[in-house]
């Protein structure tokens, strides 16, 4: 790739960012191992916080779903666990009320069937992980394990969390820090809960029209009625600038920068400075399609492979791509065919047309494309 790359994108996020469409914007993209792009642009969460740094902290919601399917892999790798083994195997409680034959592959496919929180679930139990793992044990499937798949937009971090934790002894942040982050140098950029440390460095968030998209839904809206079921626990700038928030183990998102994202990704495809996550063959099998069709949480129809969306439109619609997204427009992914690895995180919380994620990954492919 020519040199060039980094300020072409750079320049591309910036005008997004001075037509307003944008926020404070971090991009990271790395071709063949190698980071080619990463750029920045606006402010870090207002007008008072000064620019938007490379390595500022960005909470980026479920995109952090792609770091625990990943830890759950390299741990997959060394043998210390089985995605047929259930879960209960390693969590005696958790086979309570008929899951007892729910497995590590149910979870990372979404398909154990308790999507579902409590109506009345306060931030502060949202928040206490000893809390959340009971109440999630305690839960009865909304269909039988392994036949149907529906987000666990909350739920997939304490399931796969606390059975990380069950297994290493670690809690998931430890584990995180422990499996994947140190060995790629990014220990100090990638987090589930944050060290009381680096809440200085990290930007608050701030509405654009996130919020509204979700009042917006209707009531019988499966996210409204099981997910979310209350405002208090939206995916929301509101939920996610509360400190004990951010303090707080929730592996089913993560804060993270946007170079730290890419380069877990670009680790997955190839070698990254010399270290590679995971060897093709169970790189193959944690990618390859193992759900595919509607989703009773989203209603939308969806690929999904273990722990990973594939081919979203942010990722080009292709299934040689895989990844995670956020809510409110962080994504980070790997493009297989490409070689490319690629992360968006945002400050500003955005839905709809206003969502210029796709718009970004799209100029990025474009000039791989074009041998930029």
């Amino acid at each position: 790739m020519s040199g060039d790359v980094q300020a072409r994108v750079g320049a591309f996020v910036e005008g997004l960012v001075e037509s307003g469409a944008g926020g404070g914007l971090q991009v990271a993209v790395y071709v063949g191992g190698e980071l080619v792009v990463d750029v920045c642009a606006g402010v870090a969460g207002g007008a008072d916080r000064g620019l938007l740094g490379s390595d500022t902290l960005i909470h980026s919601f479920s995109t952090g779903k792609g770091f625990t399917a990943t830890l759950v892999h390299v741990l997959a790798e060394r043998g210390l666990i089985d995605y047929d083994t259930p879960i209960a195997h390693y969590w005696p409680e958790f086979g309570a009320r008929g899951k007892e034959r729910a497995t590590v592959r149910h979870a990372l496919t979404h398909a154990i069937g308790v999507p579902q929180l409590p109506a009345a679930l306060t931030p502060a139990e949202l928040c206490d992980w000893e809390t959340m793992c009971a109440i999630v044990a305690g839960q009865k499937p909304l269909w039988e394990p392994g036949t149907q798949s529906g987000y666990h937009g909350w739920t997939f971090g304490w399931i796969l969390g606390e059975t990380v934790r069950r297994i290493t002894g670690l809690t998931p942040a430890e584990a995180l820090r422990t499996y994947v982050a140190q060995p790629l140098g990014i220990a100090d950029e990638m987090f589930y809960g944050l060290p009381d440390s680096e809440l200085a460095r990290t930007a608050p968030l701030v509405e654009g029209n996130w919020a509204a998209y979700l009042a917006g839904l209707p009531p019988s809206a499966p996210f409204v009625r099981l997910v979310a079921p209350n405002r208090r626990v939206w995916t929301t700038a509101e939920l996610a600038n509360r400190r004990e928030y951010l303090l707080a183990d929730t592996p089913a998102g993560g804060t993270t920068t946007a170079r730290a994202a890419a380069r877990l990704y670009a680790a997955l495809l190839g070698e990254v400075d010399g270290v590679r996550l995971l060897p093709p063959a169970r790189l193959d099998l944690a990618t390859a399609v193992a759900v595919s069709g509607k989703d009773r949480m989203m209603l939308g129809t969806f690929n999904k492979g273990l722990g990973y969306f594939l081919g979203l439109p942010d990722m080009g619609g292709e299934l040689t791509s895989f990844g995670h997204h956020g809510s409110g427009g962080s994504v980070a992914f790997a493009d297989r065919e490409r070689g490319l690895a690629f992360a968006l995180t945002r400050t500003r919380l955005v839905a709809g047309r206003a969502d210029t994620t796709r718009s970004v990954a799209d100029e990025v492919r474009s000039l791989i494309d074009n041998g930029a």
